[in-house]
């Protein structure tokens, strides 16, 4: 095999994502998993839990992930690339530490783990990390020989990830009524986090106003905003919004929210709107609910023509992405000098997340990090 293709040190990949319930009796126990620690009562779950409800009490997530897990082994396969992948859940089956433990028996001890989540932020990064250390240390509490585990790089701005997004803006434009077409405007939309979390996302020198959070999705706004400029020959107007606000409504979270921008440029006489998911990798709830039931249901009642543009899920350009973050993080790992595939202006993100990176409230050991204590 050529020694692009060469996943040498590592002997896994670990898809680490959320969970989800797949039926009705998982809902409540789900989102006590998912809340563990903060005394939420049950009924007030329940309450929470009704977007499930709506949906017969399944997420997507699972089935995406599954479907992602084909794409990646179908990939790998069709590239020479022999690198088994393996899937864990941090809020749902299959769990992660159910996981490491079957790829502790089979023997992985140098493990890569790719998280559903392309950007930095507490929650999408170092709460990642804090799981797998957790997990680790179940694992060494076990008696258990323990793997080293890295975790790809950031993957917001990578081609395979970005290019399908580009095609399922200009998909939804195509399938807007001609007449309102060309004055359309995109919302690209991701998840709202709260502003001091998103003011410290990042490694500590991007810190600030938004931190790495909002630079790294404005930049891929850009992107793809450009690329629909480029081959349309149409200067849509655009804007980052946010949606799936959970939090107490004395914190303040970032703004604005998806339906609140629908209303802005309802009352400004725009003709359409696509909105874009792209802080999401596949059409979980967040996407079912917030944007094609909850958003859609407000566009309706202002008589506003609203498309959502496909999230990425399992195109193969994203399992082709995958494999080129595996065999390069391989090859810097051997020590080779590696060329990262970036677009945009803010170039690859680090490797390994560096003391103060994404920093949480409490401070947790975190895995797979310049702070792990599983180095």
């Amino acid at each position: 095999m050529p020694d692009v293709l060469d996943p040498a040190p590592y002997d896994a990949l670990l898809l680490l994502s959320f969970g989800g319930p797949e039926g009705p009796d998982d809902v409540v126990p789900f989102l006590e998993n998912v809340t563990r620690g903060r005394g939420i009562p049950k009924e007030r779950l329940k309450e929470v839990g009704r977007h499930y409800f709506l949906f017969g009490g399944v997420s997507p997530i699972n089935a995406q992930n599954r479907a992602l897990l084909d794409a990646l082994r179908e990939d790998f396969a069709a590239h020479g690339l022999d690198l088994p992948v393996y899937w864990g859940n941090r809020n749902w089956a299959p769990y992660l530490t159910d996981t490491l433990r079957e790829m502790v028996a089979d023997g992985r001890r140098r493990i890569l783990v790719l998280a559903t989540s392309a950007y930095a932020s507490y929650s999408g990064c170092r709460q990642y990390r804090e799981n797998l250390a957790e997990a680790l240390a179940t694992l060494e509490a076990e008696g258990r020989e323990l793997p080293r585990i890295d975790k790809l790089r950031h993957y917001f701005n990578h081609p395979g990830f970005v290019e399908p997004m580009i095609e399922g803006v200009l998909e939804s434009l195509a399938d807007l009524p001609e007449d309102v077409r060309e004055g359309a405007h995109l919302a690209f939309s991701t998840h709202s986090i709260p502003e001091t979390a998103a003011d410290t996302s990042g490694p500590a020198g991007q810190h600030g106003d938004g931190g790495a959070y909002v630079r790294q999705h404005l930049d891929v706004a850009r992107l793809i905003a450009e690329a629909v400029r480029e081959r349309t020959g149409v200067d849509h107007p655009w804007r980052l919004v946010y949606q799936s606000r959970s939090g107490a409504p004395h914190i303040p979270w970032l703004e604005p929210d998806i339906c609140d921008h629908l209303e802005e440029l309802h009352g400004r006489g725009v003709p359409a709107v696509v909105m874009a998911p792209i802080g999401f990798v596949s059409d979980h709830m967040e996407v079912l609910y917030d944007l094609d039931t909850e958003a859609k249901a407000k566009a309706e009642e202002l008589g506003l023509p609203v498309r959502r543009s496909a999230t990425v899920g399992a195109d193969p350009r994203f399992a082709a992405a995958v494999r080129d973050l595996v065999t390069e993080r391989a090859a810097a790992e051997r020590g080779k000098k590696v060329a990262p595939c970036a677009l945009g202006a803010l170039g690859a993100s680090h490797d390994v997340c560096p003391v103060g990176c994404c920093p949480a409230r409490a401070p947790k050991p975190a895995a797979a990090g310049a702070d792990s204590p599983y180095a």
